[in-house]
């Protein structure tokens, strides 16, 4: 399973102590103490796992054993066991629901984010996928993970990872060219630096100044093919990479996915995924 970072300790524990409270009021009037049990989660949907890693170290933290029969990225169907746990059944049960809630969430992101993936194959594009910051405060990375897992890219993960210069920050500064500039000449030369831009005019302009990406904002899908070929003739097309974002969807990827983007962030496999549904069956010991 490899090494879990400490960070990633404090998280899963801090949502263990959110769900617990003070103590598990029902399992410590019904079931005695020392009582030993062995679980099995167990799904209950079609899909691609993601969040095996955190539910199997929730549980080890609590003190069980824990053997995981399938991993991140792995395919699942229905009545598959995932992960096995043994210890006490107190422990077992004070984990079981933010175990199974991260495994749900998370496992949705990453099943969603393959079937956008999977479309585009079909077209034979090599178009990538990207996660967006639209995630939930706390779960960010493990968000970001699920996307990978589903075969996707996490983008960025942190406001620090890349120069991202966005409509807002345009708002303010007022001037594409000048914002580009500006950034080229103080940021760091291992981060890139994209551009957010809301017409071909303002593409171009980011592109000759330097940008490593544009991103095209809100665009219908004949408005991004046109674009494209504009800094095609104009002889750029090599120099930047091409990302759509907005509005886009499962429903819409294919439309997209033809107009010869790099590219395609979509905010809706973090915030709007289906949930992949498992349990937990439980036995003494």
């Amino acid at each position: 399973m490899g090494i879990i970072d400490p960070i990633t300790d404090q998280v899963l524990l801090r949502f263990l102590e959110e769900d617990m409270g003070f103590f598990d009021i029902t399992s410590d009037i019904v079931i005695s103490k020392g009582e030993k049990a062995r679980g099995y989660i167990i799904s209950k949907s079609e899909g691609v796992l993601s969040g095996v890693k955190y539910a199997s170290r929730l549980f080890k933290l609590l003190g069980a054993d824990v053997r995981v029969l399938k991993f991140d990225g792995d395919k699942v169907v229905p009545d598959e066991k995932v992960i096995e746990v043994e210890g006490f059944a107190k422990s077992i049960l004070l984990g079981e629901r933010v175990a199974l809630n991260l495994l749900m969430h998370l496992s949705g992101v990453a099943t969603l984010t393959f079937q956008v993936v999977s479309e585009l194959k079909k077209l034979g594009s090599n178009t990538r996928v990207a996660a967006t910051r639209k995630t939930l405060p706390g779960m960010h990375f493990m968000e970001k993970k699920a996307v990978e897992n589903g075969g996707g890219d996490t983008h960025r993960y942190r406001l620090d990872d890349c120069v991202l210069i966005k409509t807002n920050h345009l708002a303010i500064i007022g001037d594409v060219k000048k914002a580009v500039e500006k950034a080229k000449k103080s940021v760091s030369f291992v981060k890139k630096v994209e551009v957010e831009v809301e017409n071909p005019e303002d593409a171009l302009t980011a592109i000759n100044a330097g940008a490593d990406i544009v991103m095209l904002d809100n665009f219908p899908p004949e408005k991004i093919r046109e674009t494209v070929e504009l800094i095609r003739q104009k002889n750029l097309r090599d120099k930047v990479i091409i990302e759509a974002s907005g509005n886009i969807s499962l429903e819409n990827i294919s439309e997209f996915g033809k107009t010869g983007v790099d590219v395609i962030s979509m905010g809706c496999i973090t915030h709007s995924a289906p949930a992949l549904d498992f349990s937990l069956k439980i036995e003494p010991v």
